[in-house]
Formats: C-alpha cells, sequence, structure tokens
C-alpha cells in the first residue's frame, strides 16, 4: 500500500489491547464487548454492534477474535474509538441498502446459532432478535408475529426459511390488512397460520 494507504495494523492491535480480552486466546471476550460498547457511547444490545459483528464476519456469537477485529476495523478504515464511533453510523447506512440488509438479516441468524451443528432458534430467541434486527424497520409486522409466536403453540423454533421469508412477507405483504396475501404462493406454513391468526383478530 502506498503512502496514502490506510495502515492500520499497529493502532487495531493497539486497540483491540485496550478492551477487554483473554490473551492466551487473543479471543475478545463478552466483557470485553461491553467495555467497548461503553467507550463507544452504545448499549451492548444496541443493532450496530450486530452490524460490526457482519463487517468483521465474526462466527462466534459475544467474541470477537483479533483476525475478525482486524478484518471489521480496517473495512470500516477505524483505528481509534472516534473513527468507529462516526463509521457506525455510516455502517447503519450501509446495511440498510436492500441487499445488504438481506446478507446482514441472514448473518444474524446464523450468528445467532450457539452450537455449531444448530440450525434453528428457539421461539425466545427469535423473538428477541427479531426486535433488534427488524423492529426498527418494521414495527407493526414484528409486533404481531411476536404476539402471534408467543401466544401459539405448534412452533418451538425457527428455521431459517421461515425466518428469511419473514422479512419477504414484511417486504411484501399490505399490512395489517394483508390483503395481498396468497396462501397458494408457497408461503411456509407458519405465516399461513400467522395470517390467519390476524385475520381471526380483525
Amino acid at each position: 500500500m502506498g503512502k496514502g494507504g490506510w495502515r492500520p495494523q499497529k493502532k487495531v492491535l493497539i486497540l483491540y489491547s485496550q478492551c477487554h480480552w483473554f490473551f492466551c486466546l487473543w479471543v475478545f471476550s463478552p466483557e470485553g464487548i461491553e467495555s467497548f460498547c461503553l467507550d463507544v457511547g452504545i448499549d451492548h444490545t444496541d443493532v450496530r454492534i450486530l452490524m460490526l459483528a457482519w463487517k468483521m464476519q465474526a462466527e462466534k456469537q459475544g467474541y470477537f477474535t483479533l483476525d475478525e477485529w482486524r478484518r471489521g476495523l480496517s473495512a470500516l478504515h477505524a483505528d481509534t474509538i472516534l473513527k468507529i464511533r462516526k463509521r457506525l453510523q455510516e455502517l447503519e447506512k450501509e446495511v440498510m441498502r436492500p441487499t445488504n440488509f438481506l446478507d446482514f438479516y441472514v448473518y444474524a441468524f446464523c450468528y445467532s446459532l450457539a452450537e455449531e451443528k444448530q440450525k434453528n432458534i428457539d421461539i425466545e430467541s427469535a423473538c428477541e432478535l427479531l426486535t433488534v434486527v427488524l423492529g426498527f424497520r418494521f414495527p407493526l409486522q414484528v409486533g404481531k408475529f411476536i404476539e402471534y409466536l408467543k401466544s401459539q403453540n405448534d412452533y418451538k423454533v425457527i428455521n431459517l426459511d421461515q425466518w428469511t421469508s419473514f422479512l419477504r412477507f414484511c417486504n411484501e405483504i399490505n399490512f395489517p390488512s394483508l390483503d395481498n396475501y396468497d396462501a397458494e404462493l408457497a408461503w411456509p406454513l407458519i405465516l399461513d397460520n400467522f395470517v390467519e391468526w390476524m385475520r381471526e383478530k380483525l
């Protein structure tokens, strides 16, 4: 990289080491993430932390490896807390682009899988994640879907197909009228049941 290029590695490493992390494993711990959130002035449950994890391509929930940290901050061109604060605002706009948001939305689901071979998220966790990831974009749809999920007994978990289909539902279906919802269009059964539940309440 030329003289005008951005050379973040030393500063990024120093910044990484200033937070709480396990030295022997070079892993940014959950405690370190909470400390980092305090430094940048946001809550550890803020969606922007999940967006940062997406940018880092972090694999394990609650942990950032040094390689992930370097990758994310290099992509953001940020090597100080002040720069990270500014870049997080820009990152939010980047994620909101339709193609990026779908990728982020799928990532959020996969990032929440606790075990390596796990393919589903329990209903309670799915409701919490929907609130964080989608609630600010589609508050009515998310609110009602969560109400439905908590009131029913047929589903104990949510899979990736159901998860992504709900985003498509939010983007395509008139709400709360649901007048363009067609159950013949191969929607997951959970959404058919949700629509039926909604219509009974109207």
